[in-house]
Parts: structure tokens; C-alpha cells; sequence
């Protein structure tokens, strides 16, 4: 049986406490309700609703086409399965990009029509002021730096990033942006450990690691890579604890054949009239086959 923690509502001003103390924040991509129910009673700090999530539930190929629509509809099944983690929507491609007041309308929905706390968003110092705007708005931010997947095509591909200096740099100075533009957190996704471990003792508020290795206040992983349910891809990132892939193949087999073999359902799973009802119902509907089976 998995350890219960003592169930707390998670704060920011709790984060910033586990950051002063050295405790380590535990932050989850999750996308459904289940998921959803076992991380918050596991204690685990930040749900975070991720556009990843459109990969594994709707099949898209990158983060990049996944909708509005779709990450609304996981955030609101990640609301009905939590009552203690901090709930965290990664705001999609697009959603708070034009301007200022794009990001504080699309934050703002995710707040009134799906009870989300805090948005987590994808950018660089460019990005800073519409993210500023959703702070002001009174929304609090995580701001991700390195890997951006909505990036893609300009940063070349799914590359470690601050593996230069000159590019540690630059990591270093989007990080900065964001937390003057008032971002409660910064995320590293796949940057060199060692702008991980400079961000995480120079910054004033936590940093979380995403493949980013240690030194961080916290590590975030996605929950379908701790099952290899995206077989597509397994980021070297990250851990397989256990292969779901091959126990649900094992499963799926042998319900189909079950099926084909008239073995499943059996009795133990079906409910019967009982033989006076059942000859009743026989004779009201004139069905001789049964008729003969119950007169026998």
C-alpha cells in the first residue's frame, strides 16, 4: 500500500517554505481525472495540466496542434480529481502569445471555467510582458525555459539546450525576465545541469527541473513517460518505472479471446431471471427456443 502524507492545501507560500528548507517540491503532468484523484491523496505538490496530454489522450503529434478546447477539458477533469495539489495549467500554443491582453483573457478562463491556480508558460524574455500581464491580472505564473516544444522549429529540433555558455546565457537572461515579470517559479526543460544548479542558487523563487538533472528545488516529470505510454518516444530524461505497454497488450489479448471463445461472460458475470420468470417471460413472447430449454 502506497504512502498516504497528511492531506495540506498546497500554497505558493508553502513552495516558497519547502524552498527554503531544502525540501524537495514535487511537480506531475497529469491529464485525467483517475491520475488526478491518486497523485493528490499521494501528496504530490503541483498537478500540472500539461498540452502533453493532447499527445497521449487525442493523439496528436506535437503540442503545437493541440487546442484550447482540449487542455480546458483535461483542466477541468484534473479539478474534479484534486482537492489539496496546486493546480497548474500549461497555457497551449498560441493562447498567450499575440499580446497582453490575449494572455490575461485565455489565464483567465482557465481560472473561472476550470478552477485552475497558477499557469505554467513556455517562452523566453521576449515573452516577459504578456506573462507580466497575467501576474498583474493577479494569476500567478510559472515561467519554462529550455526545451520549449512550441519552439521547435526556431530552437532545431528536441536538442538539450545551455550546453554553451553562450547559450547558458541566454537561458540565464529569459529566467531573469521571467521572474522580474513576477513569475513564482522557473522551469527548466532539458538545459545543462549546470544552468539548472546556477538558477536554482541565484534565483528567488524555486526552480523546477525537467530533465535538467539535480541541484533544483524540484523535478517535474510527465506521468505517461513513468508508464512508457508514449512508446512513440522515451525521453532519456526519463524514468519507466513500470511498462504498462506489455501488461495491457497481455490484457486486451485475452479479453478478445475470451470473446471469441464464448468464454467471457460467464455466469459469475451475468444476472438471470429466475426459471418461473424466465418461463413466464418465454411464453408472453412466444419464444419457443427458450420454452424447450426451460420445459426440459
Amino acid at each position: 500500500m502506497a504512502d498516504k502524507k497528511p492531506q495540506k492545501k498546497v500554497t505558493l507560500n508553502q513552495l516558497r517554505k519547502k524552498m527554503r528548507e531544502g525540501e524537495q517540491i514535487v511537480q506531475m503532468a497529469i491529464y485525467d481525472y483517475r491520475s488526478a484523484v491518486i497523485a493528490d491523496r499521494l501528496g504530490i505538490d503541483i498537478l500540472c495540466v500539461s498540452d502533453t496530454g493532447g499527445m497521449i489522450l487525442f493523439g496528436h503529434k506535437s503540442t503545437v496542434t493541440v487546442t484550447f478546447d482540449e487542455v480546458m477539458m483535461m483542466a477541468k477533469a484534473i479539478d474534479r480529481g484534486s482537492q489539496y495539489g496546486l493546480r497548474m495549467v500549461d497555457m497551449p500554443y498560441w493562447s498567450f502569445h499575440v499580446s497582453p491582453e490575449q494572455a490575461v483573457e485565455n489565464a483567465g478562463r482557465f481560472v473561472h471555467e476550470a478552477n485552475a491556480e497558477v499557469m505554467k508558460c513556455e517562452g523566453n524574455q521576449h515573452h516577459a510582458k504578456n506573462l507580466e500581464a497575467i501576474v498583474k491580472a493577479g494569476i500567478p505564473v510559472q515561467g519554462h525555459i529550455g526545451i520549449t516544444p512550441m519552439r521547435m522549429p526556431q530552437l532545431g529540433g528536441f536538442f538539450a539546450q545551455g550546453k554553451t555558455a553562450e547559450r547558458a546565457k541566454e537561458l540565464v537572461d529569459d529566467a531573469w525576465a521571467m521572474v522580474d515579470a513576477g513569475c513564482f517559479s522557473i522551469m527548466c526543460e532539458v538545459t545543462s545541469q549546470e544552468v539548472n544548479e546556477y538558477l536554482a542558487e541565484v534565483l528567488p523563487v524555486p526552480v523546477i527541473s525537467l530533465g535538467a538533472g539535480q541541484g533544483a528545488h524540484g523535478v517535474h516529470i510527465i506521468t505517461s513517460d513513468l508508464f512508457h505510454l508514449y512508446e512513440e518516444h522515451t525521453p532519456r530524461h526519463s524514468k519507466v518505472y513500470t511498462d504498462l505497454i506489455p501488461i495491457m497488450e497481455d490484457v486486451f489479448t485475452s479479453y478478445r479471446d475470451e470473446v471469441k471463445e464464448n468464454i467471457y461472460p460467464g455466469p459469475e458475470h451475468t444476472v438471470f431471471m429466475s426459471d418461473e420468470e424466465a418461463l413466464k417471460f418465454a411464453k408472453d413472447m412466444k419464444w419457443d427456443t427458450k420454452l424447450a430449454q426451460l420445459e426440459k
